[in-house]
């Protein structure tokens, strides 16, 4: 497809608007001004309509085509929510405003989302207190091992090291590490995290365990009582990675079973889907043990209205600009006052419903695993079919040429081949049966043409990519001058 430069042509128009009575020129000084016009694409406006409808049939996303990205839970966009982030009095806030003096009655509306949003998300996990500061879910994880690092610092704890399962999000370790910890690994026991294997690696310099649970095979975590008290033994906290807290909104609060740092991720649980780096939000709650330690600035309720308070001794300090990414937060919240204690609790059950039928009906063709009811997504393996040359990636590509997006492949690493598939719980039985019937076919093809899905995809824009080169030596602009 050609850009908007490549289309050009001399002299071609749209529609102008009318030019301002006073031109930047005279507001400027010389030293600013261009010499010369922008170069800028001549186009009609069909022109310009025709090329980016065709850019946006190009684009795979959750309104587009099923999304069935395990961990990473692409999931229902609501329409509405983006209508109430663009409100004008919302839109319109200029971030400073609350700060400067005089202006805090200005946005009273605003503090009072982020004070309820906290308060829904409190009691939704369980947990005494939250910051809405960071701004996606590892700048959470980030937030939550330095209010660790903080908590042990104030009771004067020596702790070097940070427990992460073979099972967590890859971003756990390195957040972790980035806090100053030795990331110390406890391997899995048929999918989940044993009382024995945490002991044999807990010893009095173990800070935390960062667990997610369900886990990142879908499967949740039996052991957390036993887990809680031999970690209290150390003074250890446990943390939750709250990236997979879809599968039990409403049914269990992380708080309630002993968690002491939560992070959310409120693009993927509450109605913003995230992917091509964001926007996002992952906030951090904590127990009243840690409240102190949040990062400022944190928005109070008193009688004369909502404040700005920064007068937190212990505080870690600033964790993002500001206040965090509004903007999702604000959708969040609305996304939480309409779905309501009900709705929440429905959102669990449809995307826990939805894996166990998805794995239930794809059996008896993939190698499953952990063969046993899964939380909202599910594990498989594609080592059969690699016997014969067929690999998960091959799979994954086949997928795309079937209209599907290829679900998480090689994630989890302690599983040969893995394909985790995540299908959320607003897809219809006839999206999941039309998903599942065309990996039926494209396995049965791997057996008998496997050469027809080794060479897949076929339809898209563009076939095989050398991956890593197409993510770290990206060309994303035009060299004007060469076209001159």
């Amino acid at each position: 497809m050609n850009t908007a430069f490549e289309k050009s042509v001399p002299g071609r128009t749209g529609c102008l608007p009318k030019r301002p009575v006073e031109t930047a020129d005279k507001i400027l000084p010389e030293s600013l001004l261009r010499s010369e016009p922008p170069r800028l694409p001549e186009l009609s406006e069909l022109d310009v309509v025709r090329h980016f409808t065709e850019l946006s049939g190009r684009n795979f996303g959750v309104d587009s085509n099923f999304y069935p990205l395990g961990s990473c839970t692409m999931k229902y966009n609501p329409k509405f929510t983006e209508d109430v982030a663009a409100m004008e009095g919302f839109a319109k806030l200029h971030p400073i405003l609350g700060q400067l003096p005089g202006t805090r009655e200005w946005v009273q509306g605003a503090l009072r989302v982020m004070h309820e949003t906290e308060g829904l998300l409190c009691e939704i996990t369980g947990m005494a207190a939250y910051t809405l500061h960071p701004m996606a879910g590892a700048h959470g994880e980030l937030c939550g091992a330095l209010l660790i690092a903080a908590y042990h610092k104030k009771q004067g704890n020596r702790k070097t090291k940070v427990i992460c399962p073979d099972s967590a999000h890859g971003t756990n370790p390195a957040s972790a590490a980035l806090a100053g910890y030795k990331v110390v690994n406890v391997e899995s026991q048929d999918g989940v995290i044993t009382p024995d294997a945490l002991a044999e690696v807990l010893d009095d310099e173990v800070a935390a365990l960062m667990m997610t649970c369900p886990n990142t095979l879908g499967l949740f975590e039996p052991h957390l009582e036993e887990i809680v008290r031999l970690l209290r033994e150390k003074d250890a906290l446990l943390y939750y990675d709250g990236a997979n807290l879809n599968a039990i909104l409403g049914k269990l609060r992380v708080g309630d079973v002993g968690f002491d740092v939560v992070h959310l991720n409120l693009h993927k649980t509450f109605g913003t889907p995230h992917g091509g780096g964001g926007p996002g939000a992952g906030p951090v709650g904590v127990s009243e043990r840690l409240v102190d330690l949040l990062p400022i600035s944190r928005v109070v309720k008193e009688d004369d209205g909502y404040h700005l308070r920064y007068d937190y001794p212990d505080s870690i300090g600033y964790i993002a600009p500001l206040y965090g990414n509004f903007g999702v937060v604000l959708k969040a919240y609305a996304y939480m006052l309409r779905l309501g204690r009900e709705g929440l609790e429905r959102v669990a059950e449809h995307a826990v419903l939805n894996a166990n039928y998805l794995r239930k009906r794809l059996e008896g063709v993939l190698e499953i695993p952990y063969d046993r009811i899964c939380m909202h997504e599910f594990v498989a393996s594609a080592a059969t079919q690699a016997k014969n040359g067929v690999h998960a990636l091959d799979i994954a590509k086949a997928l795309l040429d079937k209209g599907h997006h290829a679900p998480t492949v090689y994630f989890p690493l302690i599983v040969k081949e893995c394909m985790m598939v995540e299908p959320t719980e607003t897809e219809s039985l006839e999206t999941m049966d039309a998903f599942a019937d065309d990996l039926i076919e494209i396995l049965a093809r791997a057996e008998n043409d496997p050469d027809s899905v080794t060479s897949a995809p076929v339809s898209m824009s563009v076939q095989r990519l050398d991956e890593t080169k197409a993510a770290r030596d990206m060309v994303l602009t035009e060299d004007l001058a060469e076209k001159e």
